[in-house]
C-alpha cells in the first residue's frame, strides 16, 4: 500500500494527497492498495508538480495500523509524525 507526498512550495512543509486536496495530516491520505490506484496517485502527483502546486512528490510505502496509514520507512515517518527528539521546543512526537 502507498500514499502520494509532497512539499509545499511556500514553506517546504510535508503534505499528503487526500483524494482531493494536498493536507498537512498523513491521516487522511488516500490510500493506494493496487498498481491501478498507484498509477493515478503517481499522474495527480505529476501534475501538481507541473501545475507548480507541489514539490518533491513521491509515492511511499505505507502500513495500515488502527485504521490509520504509517510511513514504513524512518524518513517518512520523521516527515509524517515530526522529530525524534525534542527539537526547538517540540516534543517528539515518538522514540527510537
Amino acid at each position: 500500500m502507498k500514499v502520494l507526498t509532497a512539499n509545499t512550495l511556500s514553506d517546504g512543509i510535508a503534505v499528503w494527497y487526500s483524494g482531493s486536496d494536498w493536507l498537512r495530516s498523513i491521516n487522511n491520505a488516500e490510500i493506494a492498495a493496487d498498481a491501478d490506484a498507484e498509477s493515478r496517485l503517481t499522474t495527480i502527483g505529476a501534475l501538481a508538480y507541473a501545475n507548480n502546486e507541489v514539490v518533491d512528490v513521491n509515492l511511499i510505502d505505507i502500513v495500515v495500523k488502527d485504521g490509520k496509514p504509517h510511513p514504513t520507512r524512518l524518513r517518512e515517518r520523521i516527515r509524517a509524525e515530526g522529530p525524534t527528539i525534542d527539537y526547538a521546543g517540540k516534543s517528539a512526537a515518538w522514540g527510537i
